[in-house]
C-alpha cells in the first residue's frame, strides 16, 4: 500500500505550504465552525465558501480534479444517511409518488435538512483536504500538539497513521493467500473463511501492538512524542489568517444582515 495517499502533495512550493501547521488548523477550524453555523437557506453564503476555499486550493497549487475527486467520496456516505430524511420530516409536501403500494411523500423541509448535510459535509471533507495535502502528517501532529490537543489523541493518531498501513498490507497478503487455495464454494463457507480471516488480523494486530510497545518501552519510550522539527510562526502566518478570518467574518455578516435571503 502506497504511504503517501495522505499527503502526497505536501512538498509541493506554495504560499500554503508554507504556513505552519497550528496556522492552518486554526483557520481550518474556523472555516468549519462557520460552515455549522451557517443557516441551511443562505444559500449564497455557501456559494461565498466554496468561492474560499477554491481560492486557497489555487494557491496551494494542488491539482483541483485531485482534489475534487477525493472530496466527492464523502458523498455516497453523507446519501445514505441523509438520502431518507425527505421522506420522514414532517412539513409541506413538495412531492408525492406512488412505489408498489405505498404513496411516498417528499417535503421542503426535509430536502433542506439534506442539502445542508450534504453541503456541509463536501465543504468540511474538502477542507481538511488541503490541511491534509498541504502539511506533512508528522508536522501537522506536532502542530496539534502545540495546540494543547490532549497527548493521548496525538499519540493515537500518529501510531494510526504510522501502522494502518502495515495492516492493509497484512490484510492483502492474506486476501493473496486465500485467492491461491482457490477461494470457492458456497456462500455460507466463504463467509466463514473471511471471518476466520477477519479474526485472525485481529489477533495479529494485537500481537503486533504488543510487540511495537516492548520495543519502545525499551528504548526508553515515556509517552511524549519529540521531533527535529521546529515550529515557528512568522508574518505570512499573520497575514493569512488575518485575511482568511476576515473574509469569514465578512460571509457572516452578509448571513446576519439578511443580504441575499
Amino acid at each position: 500500500m502506497k504511504h503517501g495517499f495522505l499527503d502526497q502533495y505536501s512538498d509541493l512550493d506554495s504560499l500554503i505550504h508554507r504556513l505552519d501547521p497550528r496556522t492552518k488548523a486554526i483557520t481550518t477550524l474556523a472555516f468549519i465552525l462557520a460552515l455549522v453555523l451557517t443557516p441551511p437557506t443562505r444559500w449564497y453564503a455557501f456559494a461565498l465558501y466554496f468561492a474560499l476555499i477554491a481560492l486557497v486550493v489555487l494557491l496551494s497549487r494542488l491539482p483541483p480534479l485531485y482534489v475534487l475527486k477525493r472530496s466527492l467520496v464523502v458523498v455516497p456516505f453523507v446519501l445514505v444517511i441523509a438520502i431518507f430524511i425527505p421522506f420522514f420530516k414532517q412539513g409541506e409536501v413538495a412531492g408525492s409518488y406512488n412505489i408498489w403500494l405505498w404513496q411516498v411523500n417528499v417535503t421542503y423541509s426535509g430536502l433542506i435538512v439534506l442539502w445542508n448535510v450534504t453541503i456541509k459535509a463536501w465543504l468540511s471533507v474538502m477542507s481538511m483536504i488541503v490541511l491534509s495535502s498541504t502539511t506533512k502528517f508528522s508536522e501537522l501532529l506536532k502542530g496539534l500538539e502545540r495546540l494543547r490537543l490532549p497527548l493521548v489523541m496525538v499519540m493515537i493518531l500518529s501510531f494510526m497513521y504510522r501502522y494502518m498501513f502495515v495492516v492493509v498490507d497484512e490484510a492483502l497478503r492474506m486476501k493473496r493467500a486465500r485467492d491461491s487455495r482457490n477461494f470457492g464454494g458456497k456462500h455460507i463457507w466463504q463467509l466463514k473463511t473471511v471471518g476466520n480471516m477477519i479474526g485472525a488480523l485481529f489477533l495479529r494486530s494485537y500481537e503486533r501492538g504488543e510487540r511495537v510497545y516492548a520495543a519502545m518501552v525499551a528504548r526508553g519510550f515515556d509517552g511524549n512524542p519529540r521531533t527535529l522539527s521546529h515550529l515557528r510562526f512568522q508574518m505570512l502566518d499573520l497575514y493569512f489568517t488575518a485575511c482568511f478570518l476576515t473574509s469569514l467574518a465578512m460571509i457572516g455578516t452578509t448571513i446576519l444582515l439578511g443580504w441575499g435571503a
